[in-house]
C-alpha cells in the first residue's frame, strides 16, 4: 500500500504564512476545548482502585494528568502520521466504557498492554488496506452501541454531578460500581446525600454549553463554563469535590516513556478487549474524517489514516497514557476556527503542554460536579436521540439488531455488544440476500412476467422458444450458501428428466464455494439421468470462479453460451442430431 501521512502531503505542497497563522489560532482554540474533556475523560475511564494504584506510583500519575497526557501525545501523534487533514485526536467519550472495564479488571498496566495491541491492531489493518472494510459495519449496530456508550456514560457522573456519598443497602461506604443495574441501585440508596452545591454547578456548567453552543458556537463554551464553575467555587468555598481534593496536584512535567509489561497469558486475555479498542478506534476516527471530508471538500487516506491511529495508540500506552481515536467535535472546532493543515493538530497538542505546564495549579480547583456537567453534553451529544427514534421505524430486523446491541451494551458488556450486533446483522443480511436470490423455472408463467430493463436488450424469451425435453432454469442473485440448495431441491423435483437442462446465470453477479459445489452435484445428477448441461450468461467473476474450480473444465467449454437463446439453438441442433438416426430407423 502507499502510505501518504496528510502532513508530509500537506508541506509538499507547498505552505505558507497565511496558513501558519491559521494554523496557530485553530490550534490553540481547540486546545482550550480538549483541556477539560481530556481531564474529565480520564477521571471517568479510570476507577477509583487504578486511580490509588497510579498515586502510589508518583509522578503526578492521576486520572486527570492521564487524560491530559493522551491528549497531547497521541494528539501529537494523530496530526504528524494520520491521513487527514484537519483531524483532532484524542480520548473520547466512545472509550469510556470499555477502558474502564479493562482498568478494573487488569490495573493500569493491563489497560496499557491493551492499548498497544490495539495500536499494533490498527497498524496491521491500515497496511492490509481495511479502511474500507470498516464503512461495512451496520448503522444500526454502531448507533445502537454509541446510544449504550451515551447511558453509560451519563449514568457514571451522576454520582458526581449530585455531589452524593456512594453507600450500599446498609448505609456502607462503597466505590461506584461498574454494572449498570447495581449503579443505579447504589445511586438510589445515595440520593439522601445530595450536595445542592454540586448539583447548582454542574447543571449550571451544563446550561452554559448549551447556551454558548447555540448563541455564540465561536467561543469555547467547554474552557468558559469550566473556568466560571471553578471561579464561583473559590470564591465562595463551596463545599464540593474538587480535582485537587479527590486527586492531589497536576503534574507539572511529561512523563518518562515506558514499555507496559507483555507476558502470554495478559495478552491471551486482552486479545478480545484490544479488538474492540481496536475496533472502536477505526470506526470512531475514520467516521470523523468522513465528516471533515465533508465540511472541507478533502479527501483522507483511510488506511494512511488506521496507520497513524495505531502509531497514537502504542504512544500513548507508552506515555501513561488511554486508547485515543479522532475526535468528532474536535475536529469540528478546528475546522470551524480556520485549520489549513495537520499543523493545527500539532500546535493543539504543543498548547495543551503549556496549559499544563503553566496552569496545573489552577486546574486543582475544578469542581468534579462541573466536569460531570461537561460530560452529561458530550453523553447527550454521543446518543444521537434523533437517529436512534429514528431507526426504531425501519424494518424489524433492523430494529433487533439496534435494540440487542444497544441493551447488551448497557447491561452486559461493550465487546459483546459490539460482536453480538456484527453477527446478528451479518446473518439477517444473509437472509435477505437470500430472499432476493433463487432459482425459477423458465416456463411460460416465468417468460411472460420477465421484464425488459434495457429498450436495447434483446426481447424476453418466450414459451415457444423452448423446444420440447429442455428444461429452462435461472438463477437470480449471489450463488452462495444460503441459497444453493434451492438449485438442488428444483432439480430433484423434476418428474421426468430433459434430455438437455439450460441453466441462466446472467443475473449471478457472484459465487462462493458452496455455490460451485452445487453445480457440480447438479452436473453429477445430469450425467447420471443421461441429461446434457448447458450454460448461459455466465458474468466474469462468476466465470473466473468456474475456471479456477475446474468446473468449466468438467461442464466443457463447449457447453457455455454468451446467452440463453445461443444455448437453446445449440440444444434444437443436438435434439435433431439425436432425432435422425430414429427417424431413419422407422423409414
Amino acid at each position: 500500500m502507499a502510505y501518504r501521512p496528510a502532513l508530509l502531503s500537506t508541506l509538499r505542497a507547498g505552505y505558507g504564512r497565511r496558513e501558519w497563522f491559521a494554523d496557530v489560532f485553530a490550534g490553540i482554540t481547540v486546545a482550550l476545548v480538549a483541556l477539560p474533556l481530556a481531564m474529565a475523560f480520564g477521571i471517568a475511564s479510570v476507577p477509583a482502585n487504578v486511580a490509588q494504584e497510579l498515586a502510589a506510583r508518583g509522578n503526578g500519575l492521576t486520572p486527570p494528568a492521564i487524560g491530559l497526557y493522551t491528549a497531547i501525545v497521541a494528539g501529537l501523534l494523530i496530526s504528524i502520521f494520520g491521513g487527514s487533514r484537519v483531524q483532532i485526536g484524542g480520548p473520547t467519550g466512545a472509550f469510556i466504557v470499555i477502558v474502564y472495564g479493562v482498568a478494573a479488571r487488569h490495573g493500569y498496566d493491563g489497560l496499557a498492554t491493551a492499548g498497544m495491541l490495539a495500536g499494533i491492531m490498527l497498524v496491521v489493518m491500515g497496511v492490509c488496506r481495511f479502511g474500507a472494510i470498516i464503512k461495512f459495519i451496520p448503522y444500526p449496530v454502531t448507533t445502537g452501541f454509541t446510544a449504550g456508550i451515551a447511558v453509560i456514560i451519563a449514568t457514571s457522573q451522576i454520582a458526581d454531578l449530585m455531589g452524593l456519598a456512594l453507600r450500599d443497602a446498609a448505609g456502607h461506604a462503597i466505590a461506584q460500581p461498574p454494572e449498570f443495574l447495581h449503579k443505579i441501585g447504589v445511586l438510589a440508596h445515595s440520593v439522601s446525600t445530595l450536595n445542592w452545591y454540586a448539583l447548582g454547578l454542574g447543571l449550571g456548567t451544563t446550561a452554559l454549553i448549551i447556551t454558548l453552543r447555540r448563541y455564540a458556537p465561536r467561543v469555547p463554551g467547554p474552557i468558559v463554563a469550566i473556568v466560571l464553575a471553578s471561579t464561583v467555587a473559590t470564591l465562595f468555598a463551596l463545599p464540593v469535590d474538587t480535582i485537587g481534593s479527590r486527586f492531589g496536584a497536576l503534574p507539572h512535567t511529561l512523563p518518562i516513556p515506558h514499555l507496559p509489561t507483555f507476558d502470554w497469558a495478559t495478552v491471551r486475555d486482552l486479545l478480545p478487549d484490544a479488538g474492540t479498542i481496536a475496533m472502536l478506534c477505526a470506526i470512531e476516527s475514520l467516521l470523523s474524517a468522513m465528516v471533515a471530508d465533508g465540511m472541507t471538500g478533502d479527501r483522507h487516506h483511510s488506511d494512511s489514516e488506521l496507520i497513524g491511529q495505531g502509531i497514537a495508540n502504542v504512544g500513548a500506552a507508552m506515555c501513561w497514557g488511554l486508547p485515543a481515536t479522532g475526535a468528532i467535535a474536535r475536529t469540528v472546532t478546528n475546522i470551524k476556527s480556520g485549520a489549513a493543515s495537520p499543523v493545527a493538530g500539532v500546535i493543539h497538542a504543543l498548547a495543551l503542554v503549556a496549559f499544563m505546564l503553566l496552569a496545573a495549579p489552577l486546574a486543582q480547583s475544578v469542581p468534579l460536579a462541573a466536569l460531570a456537567g461537561l460530560l452529561l453534553v458530550v453523553a447527550w451529544n454521543m446518543s444521537e436521540a434523533r437517529h436512534f427514534m429514528a431507526l426504531l421505524k425501519a424494518p424489524r430486523s433492523d430494529v433487533a439488531v439496534l435494540v440487542m446491541t444497544f441493551g447488551l451494551t448497557v447491561l452486559v458488556d461493550l465487546t459483546v455488544a459490539v460482536g453480538f450486533g456484527v453477527v446478528m446483522a451479518a446473518l439477517l443480511f444473509m437472509k435477505r440476500m437470500a430472499e432476493v436470490s433463487g432459482v425459477e423455472s423458465f416456463d411460460r408463467e416465468a417468460s411472460q412476467r420477465e421484464p425488459v430493463a434495457d429498450p436495447d436488450a434483446p426481447p424476453p424469451l418466450l414459451p415457444d422458444e423452448i423446444p420440447p425435453r429442455v428444461a429452462v432454469f435461472e438463477l437470480r442473485g449471489p450463488f452462495f450458501f444460503g441459497v444453493a440448495d434451492h438449485l438442488l431441491d428444483v432439480v430433484q423435483r423434476i418428474d421426468k428428466p430433459p434430455l438437455i437442462f439450460v441453466l441462466r446465470m446472467r443475473q449471478v453477479p457472484a459465487i462462493d464455494a458452496t455455490g460451485l459445489r452445487a453445480l457440480e452435484r447438479v452436473l453429477d445428477a445430469c450425467k447420471r439421468g443421461g441429461t446434457r448441461l448447458l450454460v448461459s450468461g455466465v458474468q466474469p467473476a462468476v466465470g473466473t470462479a468456474l475456471q479456477r474450480s475446474g468446473l468449466h473444465d468438467k461442464i466443457g467449454a463447449d457447453c457455455f453460451f454468451l446467452h440463453v437463446r445461443a444455448a437453446l439453438a445449440h440444444a434444437r441442433t443436438a435434439l435433431s442430431a439425436a432425432d435422425a438416426p430414429r427417424a431413419t430407423a422407422r423409414d
